[in-house]
């Protein structure tokens, strides 16, 4: 690799750090990258930083991944490729020392509902390994111990405890289940035997026997009677073994003129009742298999209702004059009497209003209800429109209300535990498998040994090996800041960061070697005291001979790199150049915008004063939903406030699950359900909810930043003005891609067609007729200052800001877009394409440009993720702007710039998960920061406020 080479080139400086040789990129052209050289070294940590946009992720991900992606495709069979789809080269001269490459990206980990902590990283499947083969089954009736035997075990069981006396033995055929079972009796008459056991008496099989088929019974047919003594032995092993053959593995012991069976099995068995658990397996633990989920849910933990308080508007109302929507008016009809005669079971009628109607009758009313004999009664209103001819006489609008009324409610069988009963009923020591789970991990890592050391003499050495990779793989998640989550979490609740840092502590967990590994900013979400623990494990991945290549913007993690790569030297057309690369020593004599900042020649500054607010408070009292300990919050209206703590104190669970869906509520009707909490007060000192959150634009690749800004409406209108569009008669919807008309019809206004490949993943091509233009050839004819339709929409916002700066209310809202830094983006970029944080800055300008009331309550979370120190001062700018109009922005944040920025902190913790949960400060920066006991936030504040 050309080692002597590279040192000479970058000095002796660097000469260490290329000891071990460097991937060399050549003359890189995709998307901004202007025909870039960039050296990294191998086996060494390199941060690559820069503005947003200035093409750290183009020289990552387009160029590395992308080539790493082809080489690996490469090396298929050309059969295997043929599945795969387009494997394009980067626009790239040469790459050479490139090793195989694994991304870590800020994806979620699963949208699963299945999926969970424990599932991505494996760790379950070890818990359901050490509970299949150490776990003691217990009775899910009587809590008690059960045992299985072997025949052996049988024979000297029943020989030393009916020594001497007359027994029979028993082989159940029927346990607790209805039916007349006339041709059972027939069949065992025909094997040869001559009496059974009929619910406590011996009954001759003689033809014709049936018993009533509409009672549970207990069947046993009677394999032998004798007196259990020395020469009886040979014969009491085999009707042993001939009872556990008919039995299924079980047989009953009967003392002789007793009614009371003992019931003992070669299976699992409590012997009290005769309750029998199939053979255990580690799918006997898993909520994704038939032999372990809970058989209501199907392994959800939660099952899909209608939620009352959503079905219930006017409580006041009865059901004759329309109290429950479902049923409309009131009128003669099967359903309707049904209805009467099941509120008369409760002493009901339709006259009464539905608020004064017990849960259970409304269930009931909802769901059915049944009579003694078990057979359905009514079926429910749900039953008739769950069905498809129901369902297909309903309007789309009044399908969607229904929708909207069901909710996600606990399963009433398993309690959101996921599991069957025999599943929860396996334990060691006093610990089941869904208790360990809801463990904090941290929590966990520290039980296990205890665990360990409970196990019996011969289980141990079983026991030990499999705690001992449980508590490998935990160790890997603690090291990156996650002691706060649980095996139990879902998946899909996790953040895009915490998705990352579990992807990262399963890599490092393998010991791979020799691997470039591409991380987006593992930071994301976490605290500043959490952030040694994440640079400590990717210094463990380096130092395994592996090259750590991180796009980051955070001060330290740049620091503790081996190599920095400054990506600039602005964003969109006027980045894609590498502006420094060179170790962390060199940088501060660098000339960049991130060099600046580091020497504190540039700086977000510390206000001069902090606002005291308009005098009015919005306060939740009483916020106990996840972690939350009775917490009560309460915001000084009219400033800029920031909710900081460390990952998984709560923050997300009292602004974004109660705050804002109970504000929502209230000022909304929205039917997004809040956690718990007592009480909200100080609502009428605002007027509307502005929530910025990183939700994609919209679903699918039609929606684009100016559609979803309304520009795409002014821009229509604009061409519609045109004198050319007036002599064709053009309306707006002739510029749409989304309206038969003006666009190409050849690919339906999406600039792409789609070839099913039968058997193959569909392929995508350019249209041929438009060329990915998605206009016909007569739209695209009309032109503004020589620009079609089309033309616009290629235009990044700094280009359509220049083009359009003639036209002050088009031109204004394309200003707000840039001073968001978003300026490199096209007016036409499908929204699927843009990252969460570029998601959540297109919302924000949308709300910068709307007319405000001054008594707006903005809500924001983590809107820095994703920018460069200069990206958040102009961010800061324009919140502070908000606020100096009188309306109030809450920011849920870690960064510490944003942190000193504002004018009221609120830190939680102390912890994550359940020692969290609480406001440990609620006032100034500079309050902070003089405490005497200072918590996480409030020692990192302190650097950095000095």
């Amino acid at each position: 690799m050309r080692k002597k080479e590279i040192a000479q080139e970058k000095g002796k400086e660097e000469e260490e750090v290329f000891a071990s040789g460097a991937i060399e990129i050549r003359g890189a052209k995709v998307h901004n990258l202007k025909n870039i050289d960039v050296s990294i070294p191998r086996h060494k940590l390199t941060v690559v930083t820069g503005l947003s946009g200035s093409g750290k992720s183009s020289l990552v991900f387009d160029v590395l991944l992308a080539e790493g992606q082809r080489r690996y495709i490469e090396t298929f069979s050309a059969y295997a490729r043929s599945f795969i789809g387009n494997n394009t080269r980067p626009d790239v001269e040469s790459i050479e020392g490139l090793s195989p490459v694994v991304a870590i990206e800020q994806k979620t980990a699963s949208n699963n509902t299945r999926s969970t902590v424990g599932t991505v990283t494996e760790i379950y499947d070890f818990l359901r390994l050490l509970y299949a083969r150490v776990g003691v089954p217990h009775s899910y009736i009587t809590g008690k111990e059960m045992r299985k035997y072997t025949e052996q075990e049988l024979y000297e069981l029943i020989e030393r405890d009916y020594s001497n006396q007359g027994i029979e033995l028993l082989a159940p055929v029927v346990r607790d289940r209805k039916g007349h079972y006339r041709e059972l009796f027939e069949t065992l008459r025909k094997k040869g035997f001559t009496s059974v056991y009929i619910d406590g008496t011996i009954e001759e099989l003689r033809p014709g026997l049936m018993v009533d088929r509409y009672v549970k019974h207990y069947i046993a047919v009677v394999i032998d009677k004798l007196i259990v003594k020395e020469e009886m032995q040979e014969r009491l092993q085999k009707s042993i073994t001939l009872a556990l053959r008919h039995g299924d593995g079980m047989l009953d012991v009967r003392k002789r003129n007793e009614s009371t069976l003992r019931h003992l099995s070669s299976k699992i068995m409590d012997a009290e009742n005769g309750l029998a658990y199939p053979e255990v397996s580690p799918s006997t633990f898993s909520f994704n298999s038939p032999q372990g989920y809970c058989p209501v849910c199907r392994g959800m933990g939660f099952v899909n209702r209608i939620d009352l308080d959503k079905l219930i508007t006017q409580p006041t109302l009865s059901l004759k004059k329309g109290g429950l929507k479902l049923l409309g008016k009131w009128r003669k009809g099967d359903i309707y009497d049904q209805i009467e005669e099941l509120l008369q079971e409760y002493n009901y009628t339709p006259e009464t209003p539905v608020g004064s109607l017990p849960p259970e009758v409304l269930n009931a009313i909802l769901y059915g209800s049944t009579n003694g004999d078990g057979d359905n009664d009514f079926k429910g209103l749900m039953f008739y429109l769950n069905i498809e001819e129901t369902m297909s006489f309903l309007d789309e609008e009044t399908k969607e209300w229904l929708q909207d009324l069901h909710s996600e409610q606990t399963c009433p069988e398993c309690k959101g535990i996921r599991l069957n009963k025999i599943a929860q009923n396996y334990l060691i020591d006093k610990w089941r498998i869904h208790e360990l789970a809801a463990l904090d991990l941290e929590e966990l890592y520290a039980t296990l040994p205890q665990i360990e050391s409970a196990l019996s003499q011969h289980l141990r050495p079983v026991g030990a090996e499999i705690i001992k990779e449980i508590r490998t793989r935990l160790k890997f998640l603690l090291d990156v800041g996650l002691y706060y989550l649980s095996l139990s979490r879902a998946s899909a609740t996790l953040s895009g960061g915490e998705s990352q840092r579990i992807r990262l502590a399963t890599q490092i967990g393998t010991g791979l070697v020799e691997v470039l590994y591409l991380l987006d900013e593992p930071g994301i979400g976490l605290h500043p005291s959490d952030n040694n623990k994440l640079i400590a494990s990717l210094q463990t991945l380096r130092d395994g001979e592996n090259t750590v290549v991180v796009v980051e913007h955070d001060q330290d993690m740049m620091l503790s790199a081996d190599y920095i790569i400054d990506m600039g030297p602005g964003a969109g057309r006027l980045g894609g150049k590498v502006v420094f690369s060179g170790t962390p020593k060199e940088l501060p004599s660098a000339h960049t915008i991130t060099a600046d900042y580091l020497n504190g020649i540039r700086s977000i500054v510390v206000p001069n004063e902090r606002r005291k607010g308009n005098g009015n408070f919005l306060t939740l009292s009483g916020a106990t939903g996840n972690n939350l300990k009775n917490v009560k919050l309460s915001l000084p209206l009219g400033t800029f406030i920031c909710v900081t703590g460390v990952s998984g104190s709560g923050k997300s669970s009292l602004i974004n699950s109660t705050l804002v869906p109970a504000i929502a509520q209230s000022l909304y009707r929205s039917l997004d359900t809040p956690l718990p909490y007592k009480k909200l007060e100080g609502l009428e000192h605002i007027d509307k909810l502005a929530v910025v959150d990183q939700s994609p634009l919209g679903r699918t690749p039609r929606s684009n930043p100016a559609t979803y800004t309304g520009l795409f409406t002014e821009i229509r209108q604009l061409f519609v003005s045109l004198p050319e569009s007036k002599a064709r008669g053009y309306k707006p919807g002739r510029f749409s891609f989304n309206v038969a008309g003006g666009r190409c019809e050849e690919c339906k206004g999406n600039g792409y067609k789609t070839l099913a490949m039968n058997f193959l993943p569909d392929v995508t091509i350019p249209c041929d007729i438009c060329h990915g233009k998605r206009y016909s050839r007569e739209t695209l004819e009309v032109r503004y200052r020589g620009k079609s339709i089309a033309d616009v929409l290629d235009m990044t916002f700094n280009q359509a800001a220049e083009f359009f700066e003639n036209m002050p209310k088009l031109h204004n809202r394309l200003e707000m877009i840039r001073k968001v830094g978003l300026g490199y983006i096209k007016l036409g970029q499908p929204s699927t394409t843009l990252s969460g944080g570029e998601s959540q800055r297109v919302k924000l300008a949308e709300e910068l440009s709307k007319k405000d009331t001054g008594r707006t309550l903005y809500v924001l979370d983590e809107p820095t993720t994703g920018l460069h120190f200069e990206d958040i001062r102009v961010l800061l700018s324009l919140v502070q702007q908000l606020v100096n109009k009188g309306n109030t922005v809450l920011i849920i944040e870690h960064d510490l710039d944003v942190i000193k920025s504002a004018d009221y902190l609120i830190d939680m913790g102390p912890e994550g998960g359940r020692n969290g949960g609480r406001i440990l400060f609620a006032g100034t920066p500079e309050k902070m920061i003089q405490q005497q006991e200072l918590g996480s936030t409030g020692l990192f504040l302190k650097k950095r406020m000095k």
